[in-house]
């Protein structure tokens, strides 16, 4: 057991160790690891004291290169997000207050989970060249000259699972958007003991596998209602069934698990039906969940305004700020929200700051995290 410091310090020795000249640069790592951090208060995969998480670790020879693998990392997290997870972020800034120690620049993406609090879901840090004179990290350029390095890291963790459960799941259990769903079908004979109902559908589920469908087939003896329930609870996307009234007419009937939606569908159709579900359930999921966040987003002109938004609602609050961090501390202290970002995609809300009335030029989103 290594109980160590941010590992950007380990990185930081091993680069001043390897880098000697331009040629060496860039270096690129993808590490996988578990962190153990005092969390006072946890949550099952949002806060534990253990957990793991994917970071990156990256040196430079110029502060440009190092900016654009900052926002380069950014993005595919909030594109992975956006259409592998079927949650809507926003992209932005952290305020000084809220940066990653050590950091020049500190990137997010904050989601809304369906209970309208705030997520922060993935980080990129631009750290600019100062770890590298705190360790010594230097190459020579092509001019035979000393130079520092230019470093980022950035990161997201098993957090995500918890984002997908909050997001997507409801009372029954989890609902698995189809692109990361393990099983994105299952296939479940009812009255399988009547003759040829348990081939028919493994026949089908042998049809649909072949058509590139991550399928399952539940030949148990547990009763179609409990396995109806239990494929529920996992969040498979899709629930194929099939009985003797199904297989004289040439059909089967489709369940989505997201609306309950069923479909009839002919056995030869199935290989076009399937994909253009599991796109639609895709494209709904994160429509429900867009749709959550724009119904659940306030703007606020006045402090006041702010706290009486949050007397009858829970979601994010946009709102001018004046960058003075004694600003952010009092809208925090008096309504709980820390900053969540200054996004990217700016509005104009109003001239002054909520706070101290003096002239605000950035909007900033607030929230209520986990």
């Amino acid at each position: 057991l290594c109980v160590r410091p941010t590992s950007e310090t380990l990185f930081c020795e091993h680069y001043a160790k390897i880098v000697r000249s331009w040629r060496d640069l860039p270096k690129l790592y993808n590490q996988w690891c578990s962190v153990i951090r005092w969390e006072k208060t946890t949550r099952p995969f949002l806060r534990s004291r253990e957990f793991w998480w994917q970071e990156g670790h990256t040196v430079h020879a110029t502060a440009e290169e190092a900016m654009q693998e900052t926002l380069r990392m950014l993005n595919i997290y909030a594109k992975f997000f956006e259409e592998w997870l079927a949650i809507p972020v926003v992209k932005g800034e952290k305020t000084p207050k809220e940066r990653f120690a050590g950091a020049e620049n500190t990137y997010t993406i904050e989601a809304m989970m369906h209970d309208c609090k705030a997520l922060q879901s993935g980080t990129s840090h631009y750290f600019g060249d100062g770890f590298a004179r705190a360790f010594g990290m230097q190459y020579t350029d092509k001019n035979n000259t000393l130079q520092y390095m230019y470093q980022t890291s950035w990161g997201v963790s098993t957090r995500i699972i918890g984002a997908i459960i909050m997001t997507h799941g409801d009372n029954e259990g989890l609902v698995l958007p189809p692109r990361i769903a393990p099983t994105q079908l299952v296939v479940i004979p009812v009255a399988a003991h009547k003759e040829g109902v348990k081939e028919k559908a493994a026949e089908l589920y042998e049809q649909v596998k072949a058509a590139g469908i991550r399928a399952k087939i539940d030949l148990s003896d547990n009763t179609p209602g409990w396995k109806f329930a239990e494929y529920e609870m996992k969040g498979i996307p899709l629930r194929l069934e099939v009985g003797p009234r199904d297989i004289a007419e040439g059909q089967c009937v489709l369940v989505r698990r997201d609306t309950r939606e069923k479909t009839v569908v002919k056995f030869e159709d199935l290989e076009k039906t399937i994909p253009a579900l599991l796109d639609d359930i895709q494209k709904s999921l994160y429509e429900k969940a867009l749709a959550n966040r724009e119904a659940h987003t306030y703007t606020a002109t006045s402090l006041d305004e702010m706290k009486s938004i949050l007397a009858e609602h829970t979601g994010f609050i946009k709102s001018m700020w004046c960058g003075d961090q004694a600003c952010e501390e009092k809208i925090k202290e008096e309504t709980g929200m820390p900053s969540r970002c200054i996004p990217f995609e700016q509005e104009h809300i109003a001239d002054t700051c909520p706070v101290c009335g003096k002239k605000a030029d950035k909007m900033v989103v607030w929230g209520i995290a986990y």
